[in-house]
């Protein structure tokens, strides 16, 4: 079964970077890989998406031009940079993987489907 492993989160200061890792427990591929997040009291909407296959990538309007993802298929493993950070960024970010080839439905849709580790906290201060 398929493990992911989320790791990279901390305290940050408004404008400040992290660098967040979803590490895989065996080869991905053709694999939607997704970072999700939850901030306190509100669901969890999709971050940004990215295909193992053909490294097609989705972001949301909240975070485009700040964050950016990227997939290092020999680690298996995946990360989201993260920049200018605000604190609205502020929650708990979880990563997903689902057979699907659309990182669009990933981001979208897969809060329904996927299953849910530990997560990572990421907490920016103003």
């Amino acid at each position: 079964q398929l493990q992911l492993v989320e790791s990279g989160g901390g305290l940050v200061q408004a404008g400040g970077s992290l660098r967040l890792s979803c590490a895989a427990s065996r080869v991905i591929l053709d694999y939607a890989i997704g970072w999700f997040r939850q901030a306190p009291g509100k669901g969890r909407e999709g971050v940004s998406c990215i295909s193992t296959r053909d490294g097609s990538t989705y972001y949301a309007d909240s975070v485009k031009g700040r964050f950016t993802i990227s997939r290092d298929n020999a680690k298996n493993t995946v990360y989201l940079q993260m920049n200018s950070l605000k604190p609205e960024d502020t929650g708990v970010y979880y990563c997903a993987a689902l057979p699907w080839s659309s990182v669009q439905a990933m981001c979208v849709m897969a809060s329904d489907f996927a299953s849910w580790g530990q997560g990572t906290q990421v907490t920016v201060s103003s």
